[in-house]
This record gives C-alpha cells, structure tokens and sequence, in this order.
C-alpha cells in the first residue's frame, strides 16, 4: 500500500520540490538539535517500513542522497512541506512523524519482537553466524528466502546492509538510553538505569550487539565517523554520570572514567555468552550487572 501511495503522489511531489531548494530551510521554527535528531530517526524508520532506500527517497524527492541521509541523521534541517512530502512516499501523514501517536512508543525496559525487512533479517544472521567478510550476498538470500537478485533489488551492497543493522541498532540504544537516564534521580540512580538499559539491551537484542561489538571494524567512511560518534556518545553518558557521582562523594572509583568504560565494556561483551537457553532471563543478568557495576564504581549503598 505504501508504495502504491508513492507512486500516486509522485508527481505531485516532483513538482513541489522543483522548485525548492536542495538544502533545507532553517526557518524561523526550526527545531533544537535533539528534536531534529529524533525526527531524523522517525523518518529512517518509516523509509524502513515502507522498504524504501535512501536512494530511492532522495530520487522521489528531488534531492541527493546525501542531503536526505543528512536529514535522516539530524544534520540538516527540514521544512514542513518537504516533511509532509516525504511523509507521503511513506504512507503516512507528517503530524505523524513529527509528533508520534502518544501511546505508541514502549518503555525502555520493554523489547517487542524484532521485525527486519528479509535482506535485513538474513543479513543480520548471516554476519553473527559467519562474520562480514565471511558473508556473501548469496548467504544472505539464502537465509532471508531470496534470489540474490532479491537482494540487490533492496540494498545495493552488502556494507549497505550493515550500515542499516548498524544503524538500526545505535539509533534503538541512544533512544532507550536517554529515556533510561531521564528516569533516574540523581548520578547514582542514572548510572544504574543506565547499565541496567545496556545489559536489558545486549541480551534482548543480542545479535545486534553482537554484530555492534564486532564489526564496527567492517565499516566504511563517512558511515564509520558516524556510528562510532554514536558508540561514544553512550559511553560519554555513562561517564558522565560516574564523574558526577565521584564529584559528589557518591562513587568513589579512583579513575572514574576508565571506570565507567569496563562497565560499558562488560554490558557489551554480554552477546558474546549470553544466551536465552542458559537459564538467566534479560532481567536477572541485568540486575547482576547493575551490582557489578556499582560495585566497580564503588558507589555507596
């Protein structure tokens, strides 16, 4: 249906952005950098729904893909017209993107199913079971019950597909992280939601952060830049929060930042052991991490 939508407006579309500018407009309403971050992300993630790439997007819309990877990422600024335009390739409406149906959105600590597009899907289990390079595009079709040609008809290469796993997967931890901090009161309270976050999440989504952990050395630039600008940016909450507690005598951790890396290191091995055979539950392993953790930390109790 979405792609019956997108053909039926195109050129209607094509015919408004002809005369728009190919950078966005800045606007006299433009939006703060953290919620023109978090439109970025709900427009990828309806690009996703919909089974579109960012080629095909940038096409429609008259654009580069490169200025519409940007608006994905929160760089450039987008209008409302064009948000409204793109909005309509997506099948949906742009109220909606800018602001989400309240109610939609689960909490942190909850991990629906995962629902991947077929390359995605076998894609993402091709490179846990045999690694990037040792994946080609043939053990992708074959997992996700295609042709290769199949494949190639959704994602242009195989770095294309682990780009969009990796992406998915930064984009899933930074949102749930924030909303984990928000939570807490106080450094001491918000560095245990925050583990408490990273380990719920290495365990749910396992094969994300496995392929996280140890593939970022597969990844081409600009997109490399990008991702571990994402990596860093968890830690740096974590870290944070350890020099905060530390300042205020609540940590007593002798070298608070070397600190608050072997936590985030510790959550993020947990793919590479845990699994939902062994007998722990997401909850119980994150509830341990969170007393290891205190404990490296040597946070008062």
């Amino acid at each position: 249906m979405v792609i019956l939508n997108k053909w039926r407006y195109r050129g209607r579309a094509m015919a408004t952005l002809s005369g728009m500018s190919e950078v966005a407009d800045v606007g006299e309403h433009a939006l703060p950098d953290a919620e023109r971050e978090l439109l970025g992300r709900r427009l990828r993630e309806a690009r996703r729904e919909a089974g579109l790439t960012l080629r095909d997007v940038a096409k429609e819309l008259g654009v580069s893909t490169g200025t519409w990877s940007a608006v994905e990422n929160g760089l450039t600024r987008i209008t409302e017209d064009r948000l409204n335009l793109a909005a309509v390739l997506f099948g949906t409406e742009g109220a909606v993107l800018r602001d989400p149906v309240p109610g939609e959105n689960v909490s942190w600590r909850d991990f629906p199913p995962l629902h991947l597009l077929p390359p995605l899907a076998g894609a993402l289990e091709a490179f846990v079971e045999l690694g990037y390079h040792g994946a080609s595009i043939r053990h992708v079709a074959q997992r996700a019950g295609l042709s290769v040609a199949g494949v190639y008809h959704h994602r242009p290469t195989k770095q294309a597909l682990l780009v969009e796993l990796l992406d998915l997967a930064m984009d899933d931890l930074q949102t749930r992280c924030r909303a984990a901090r928000a939570e807490g009161d106080g450094p001491v309270e918000r560095f245990t939601r925050l583990v408490e976050c990273l380990a719920l999440y290495h365990t749910h989504r396992r094969e994300l952060g496995f392929i996280g952990a140890s593939e970022m050395r597969s990844v081409e630039e600009p997109h490399r830049t990008r991702i571990a600008k994402a990596r860093r940016d968890v830690q740096h909450m974590l870290d944070d929060e350890v020099i905060e507690g530390s300042r205020r005598g609540l940590m007593h951790a002798p070298l608070p930042k070397e600190a608050a890396r072997a936590v985030v290191t510790m959550c993020t091995a947990l793919p590479t052991w845990w699994s939902p055979k062994g007998g722990l539950s997401p909850e119980v392993v994150a509830r341990q991490y969170v007393g290891f953790a205190l404990d490296l930390v040597r946070a008062t109790r």
